[in-house]
Parts: structure tokens; C-alpha cells; sequence
């Protein structure tokens, strides 16, 4: 689970709307780069190609993308709900039960989201373009493994 790379500011615009990056916060060059940086250092790992899902906010679609590990596939579960309290039961609970479906021996997922999805599955956040390296236990919950790192 990876937060998305840098975007300036914080929360978006009130004139915010899914599928149009113009009404929201967005990588600069500095994420672009971070973002890429993640991509290298996964392969480094020996991740050559993983499932990528991504949260509908342009910055994060962008992030998947620029990790090059495969196709990027929009989950809605995986949306912020920052400014939007209403949102976060029925967020996680759809993304627990996403996450439920899977196998536990299942290629690797890569899941890129917002602080607040990572800080709600985890008890804690994490900096932008930084992750959390998680496993699916056979009863379907998440154990935390550890913070990902992703400096070289």
C-alpha cells in the first residue's frame, strides 16, 4: 500500500471532481520523479510486475503509472475521504472486502491510495510517496509487515 507521490498542498480544491485533474492537486516534477524512483526501487526488490489498483484521484492514478509496474486499474475503495467523512465506512468496508476476495497466494497487489486509507488499515500514516508493506492472513485480515522505505 503506497501513499501517492508529492502534490503539493494538502486536501483539493472545492470545485473538485473524479476524472477531471484540472479541478484537483496534482504531482509536480518532484513527485513525477519520486514516483519513478518507487518503480526502480520495487524491481531492485525483484518486483518486475505486479496488479496495480489505484484510487481515482489523478495523483494517484499518475503514481501507479509512473511506478511502470503494469496496468493500473481504478478501485474507488482506494479514494480519499479526507474532506469527505461520509465516505470512509463505506470506503474501507468495500476495500476489506476487495482485499477478503484475494488470494493469500495470490500475485503481488500494489494498492495506491491517500494517508488517511493507510493510516484507517494500519493505525498509522505515512509521508507521501511512502508505503507499508502488508499481508493477507488466511482469515482474511491484514498484518503489517513493515513501513516501506523506498531511498536507495
Amino acid at each position: 500500500m503506497i501513499r501517492h507521490a508529492v502534490a503539493p498542498g494538502s486536501g483539493d480544491p472545492e470545485h473538485f471532481r473524479i476524472g477531471d485533474c484540472t479541478t484537483q492537486r496534482n504531482l509536480n516534477d518532484y513527485g513525477r520523479t519520486q514516483a519513478r524512483a518507487i518503480g526502480l526501487w520495487l524491481r531492485t526488490k525483484g518486483v518486475q510486475s505486479a496488479r496495480v489498483y489505484s484510487s481515482q484521484w489523478c495523483r494517484c492514478i499518475e503514481t501507479a503509472e509512473q511506478m511502470n509496474l503494469g496496468p493500473v486499474e481504478e478501485l474507488p475503495a482506494l479514494n480519499s475521504f479526507y474532506e469527505r467523512p461520509q465516505d470512509r465506512e463505506p470506503n474501507i468496508t468495500a476495500l476489506r472486502g476487495f482485499l477478503a476476495r484475494q488470494s493469500v497466494e495470490g500475485s503481488l497487489i500494489v494498492l495506491v491510495t491517500h494517508f488517511v486509507t493507510i493510516a484507517e488499515v494500519t493505525g498509522f500514516g505515512v509521508s507521501s510517496g511512502e508505503g507499508v508493506l502488508l499481508k493477507l492472513e488466511e482469515n482474511g485480515e491484514l498484518a503489517t509487515i513493515q513501513r516501506l522505505d523506498f531511498r536507495p
